[in-house]
């Protein structure tokens, strides 16, 4: 038995003209060139970013020390290969802990996969966006500029909890 397809029926030359779709891409442009403008004063008046923001990622500080294990999780996961770990040993409750931690804020993407790939929920997405550098020095963030209290990324955590 042989199943026979029916075909779609043939397009007019008015619709293969793609005439509709101009006239409706030129009504949507008239829409919007004579709607109301809005204009963000950005220096002055900040932007408040939601928790599900992703900003320039973080390492947190938890009892004065860095919840990082140093497993290497977020450094082998990041496509832009931005992230650097080396673990040394500890005699602390932790078996590791990282003794240098380096992102290259050049190369990182924010893409997120180092918070979503860390199970202590030790590198997290901040709300940070205003990043300038005019050495390529200055864009490489050791654990001195990465470690922020956990209190100042409560409502990040609670959103990545709550969705995943």
């Amino acid at each position: 038995m042989s199943v026979v397809k029916k075909r779609r029926k043939d397009l007019t030359i008015f619709q293969k003209l793609y005439i509709p779709e101009i006239v409706k891409g030129m009504l949507l442009t008239f829409k919007h060139l004579f709607g109301p403008k809005f204009t963000r004063q950005y220096p002055e008046v900040r932007y408040e970013q939601p928790d599900s923001y992703r900003g320039r990622p973080v390492l947190v500080q938890e009892n004065g020390k860095e919840r990082c294990v140093a497993c290497g999780l977020c450094s082998r996961v990041c496509p832009a290969l931005a992230i650097e770990v080396q673990a040394v040993e500890t005699e602390d409750e932790k078996e590791r802990y990282p003794n240098l931690f380096e992102i290259n804020m050049l190369r990182c993407i924010f893409c997120g996969f180092c918070e979503e790939v860390c199970p202590e929920e030790a590198i997290i997405m901040s709300k940070d966006y205003e990043l300038t550098f005019t050495k390529y020095e200055d864009a490489i963030f050791g654990k001195d500029k990465l470690l922020v209290p956990v209190e100042s990324l409560k409502g990040r955590i609670e959103f990545l909890r709550k969705y995943r």
